[in-house]
């Protein structure tokens, strides 16, 4: 059994890289940085800080993902409206921070990351918290405009979802020097 379950892992983190790779280089950018700021994988500041302004919009992205475990351990194990309310208030509060930074401009960029900050789990309610967060006034018109559009109906009326945890999660990568080889 364990022998079969392998490729499709494996087809499985393929078709996850291959999603990375069709965005933006800004979104990507944006999804390590992210990543490293939500999961305390790095020091995000020392790593992603060009100059003053992304230093500012790191700390205040980490401020905004302070209050990602609590999301993790409020997320419903089912469709009750009864454990939505905690949970579904502060999940569109840090994702309309998140979409405020013009960077995440997809449902499939916004979902690739909130499944890895918070976990398959939260799947059946990223549609719901995209939307409300991306519907958000603080938002340029057009790009709520963008945003909006970028739902498909498939996503946004999906009768199930995977709970398999994503396997890929895009890390920084250090640039190699274009030194002249030996001849």
């Amino acid at each position: 059994m364990s022998a079969r379950s392998k490729p499709a892992e494996g087809a499985m983190t393929l078709a996850e890289m291959k999603e990375f790779a069709g965005f933006t280089a800004a979104t990507q950018r944006y999804i390590r940085r992210s990543l490293d700021v939500g999961l305390e994988r790095h020091d995000a500041m020392e790593r992603w800080s060009r100059d003053t302004v992304e230093t500012a919009s790191i700390r205040a992205q980490a401020h905004m993902y302070d209050r990602i475990p609590e999301i993790r351990a409020l997320v419903p194990d089912d469709s009750g409206l009864d454990a939505m309310e905690p949970f579904m208030a502060p999940l569109v509060t840090v994702s309309a921070f998140d979409l405020g930074q013009g960077r995440l401009t997809s449902f499939s960029a916004y979902r690739f990351l909130y499944e890895r900050l918070i976990g398959a789990e939260v799947r059946p309610w990223l549609p719901a918290a995209f939307c409300a967060a991306a519907a958000l006034p603080h938002l340029h018109p057009d790009l709520r405009r963008k945003l909006l559009q970028s739902i498909s109906e498939a996503a946004a009326t999906a009768s199930g979802w995977s709970n398999r945890q994503p396997a890929f999660f895009p890390q920084w990568v250090e640039k190699v020097g274009a030194e002249p080889q030996p001849s």
